[in-house]
């Protein structure tokens, strides 16, 4: 795996017979599966494919399961790689496709509360604020507090007026406040059934 000079083989080639042979050792008792997904994706990573290791290649897998494990097993037994790379293939391909749709969506959004809050809150707009808001589909008074270097009283007064404009609605569990953004949140629920039809 980390030695080139053993094969001159295409990165993805060998990162789908690097997964092969780890799932083929299973060397561990449970997570053997997770294990190998995130395998592939910090190879692709050191391998410079990938500047952060977003390409979630486990929903392809997992939606596939059953072709997964036929041509894991197939190989093993017929020694013929061509199907198991074609479909490894396939999984970055489409992964990728997929991944880079979401990630225009989630840029439209991020644009669409940039601008309503540069409108609506300018003297609180920044992009540091605007990042805070799409790092998670939640935010909290701590994560500003830590993100933006202010103090809670401002990150409180910040968070309420955001929650005026409705680019955030507040849910209160047990003692803890979460402001959720309802436009990435939502975005990120349906994401699944949006790639069925490939309209992110």
């Amino acid at each position: 795996m980390n030695d080139d000079t053993l094969c001159e083989w295409d990165v993805l080639i060998k990162m789908a017979v690097i997964h092969h042979q780890f799932e083929s050792i299973h060397p561990f008792y449970d997570g053997n599966g997770r294990t190998g997904r995130i395998i592939n994706i910090l190879y692709l990573v050191k391998e410079g494919f990938l500047n952060l290791p977003i390409l979630y290649l486990s929903r392809y897998i997992n939606q596939n399961k059953a072709d997964y494990y036929q041509l894991l097993q197939a190989t093993r037994n017929t020694n013929d790689w061509q199907p198991w790379l074609m479909f490894m293939l396939d999984a970055i391909e489409q992964t990728a496709t997929q991944t880079a749709a979401m990630v225009r969506g989630i840029r439209r959004l991020m644009m669409q509360s940039k601008q309503k809050i540069r409108a609506d809150l300018p003297k609180i707009y920044s992009q540091d604020l605007i990042n805070n808001l799409f790092k998670h589909p939640y935010t909290k008074i701590e994560f500003l507090v830590t993100d933006l270097q202010m103090t809670r009283q401002t990150a409180s007064k910040y968070l309420d007026k955001l929650v005026d404009i409705k680019i955030l609605t507040l849910y209160r569990i047990g003692k803890e406040n979460y402001y959720i953004n309802d436009a990435l949140y939502n975005y990120l629920s349906q994401a699944s059934e949006l790639l069925k039809f490939k309209i992110l």
